[in-house]
């Protein structure tokens, strides 16, 4: 019997014996929380060659779902005989009013930026933030911004008024500022992933004056496209729940990498819903590219010794696309109708800080 095998069966077993709901969960923070036994062998995925890793993910992907899946039919087991025994030995007053008890539920957002965190998580990356409030260096300068550019105007960025002889501040347009900021104080080898929140000047159907965005990065030696297509491909795999993905790259500008590109994935539309990884209409996901080496220079890595790639993705577009939302707005209008509908139940859901807690 292999390891997986073993820990699958004693996993198991311990939930089939679990006795009551707080046993459970201690069964399901064993194997399943941050330092579970499961979550310890996900955490080596990333320290594997990519043949170990294409043979060994599967397998502890499938382990991690079918324990998943034994918890909650347990759950549900164990809330039903609680409820039957209440129901043979409890009276009721039906003349008083019932208490309200509404659950709460995780914003899709939120679901979707843990789901992210979680996969590439397992790649190795750390998360990095960084604040909303922005300095001309950090926000454009520093990412090979030129004089002069679209997204140093008033029309697409939010500015505030300058300070007596200082550039104005702004309201940052991407989490890029994070990573400049990460490859200021720390040295190579580099991986995060930054997610936050990001200002545009825009509002409609599909566009929010702030919005989520999440972005990569990586910086060591030797890295090329390949690593790039091959990281962003298994993201997409992973998030979209597909076995196979075609994908994609196509040239762009971004003035951060060099040479740049946009990521596209076949889709097929059922409905009023979309499937990813099916069909013969493509659709564009996310931006990439190798990292400018005047960027590599600002924040004082030597571009001869070190490369890297990065990528950005609008989160609430992500969400729309695997949750079938088809309008933005509701995501900021505090609807606890529109929450219940598509949230998410919080407890099993991942940490962006770490694993499942």
């Amino acid at each position: 019997m292999s390891e997986t095998d073993k820990i699958e069966k004693e996993a198991l077993d311990a939930i089939s014996a679990a006795g009551d709901l707080a046993a459970l969960d201690g069964v399901r923070v064993a194997e399943l929380g941050k330092k579970g036994r499961i979550s310890g062998l996900m955490k080596t995925l990333g320290g594997m060659s990519p043949e170990e890793r294409q043979e060994m993910g599967p397998k502890l992907n499938g382990l991690r779902n079918r324990v998943q899946d034994a918890v909650e039919t347990r759950k549900s087991e164990l809330e039903e005989a609680e409820l039957e025994k209440k129901l043979q030995t409890e009276r009721i007053d039906m003349t008083l009013p019932p208490l309200a008890a509404p659950e709460g539920r995780l914003h899709p957002v939120m679901q979707v930026f843990e789901e992210i965190a979680a996969i590439f998580g397992d790649m190795g990356f750390t998360v990095a933030e960084g604040p909303d409030i922005e300095d001309d260096w950090h926000n454009f300068t520093a990412l090979n911004f030129p004089e002069g550019h679209p997204a140093r105007e008033t029309h697409d960025t939010f500015f505030f008024d300058p300070q007596e002889g200082a550039a104005p501040k702004v309201l940052r347009t991407h989490t890029s500022p994070v990573q400049v900021r990460v490859m200021e104080t720390q040295k190579p080898p580099i991986r995060i992933l930054v997610p936050g929140r990001v200002y545009r000047n825009d509002w409609d159907a599909t566009h929010t004056p702030m919005f989520h965005q999440v972005e990569g990065l990586v910086i060591e030696k030797n890295i090329h496209m390949g690593h790039l297509k091959g990281c962003l491909i298994d993201f997409v795999r992973d998030f979209f729940e597909v076995d196979n993905v075609e994908a994609r790259f196509r040239p762009h500008f971004f003035p951060f990498t060099e040479p740049s590109a946009e990521m596209d994935v076949k889709y097929t539309k059922v409905g009023d819903s979309i499937e990813i990884g099916a069909g013969d209409s493509w659709m564009e996901i996310l931006g990439s590219g190798m990292v400018h080496p005047n960027v590599l220079r600002n924040c004082g890595i030597d571009p001869d010794e070190y490369q890297g790639f990065a990528f950005g993705m609008g989160v609430d577009r992500l969400a729309m696309l695997k949750y079938g939302m088809p309008d933005l707005r509701p995501y900021f209008e505090a609807d606890a109708g529109w929450t219940r509908h598509y949230g998410f139940r919080p407890w099993l859901s991942p940490s962006v800080s770490g694993g499942l807690s």
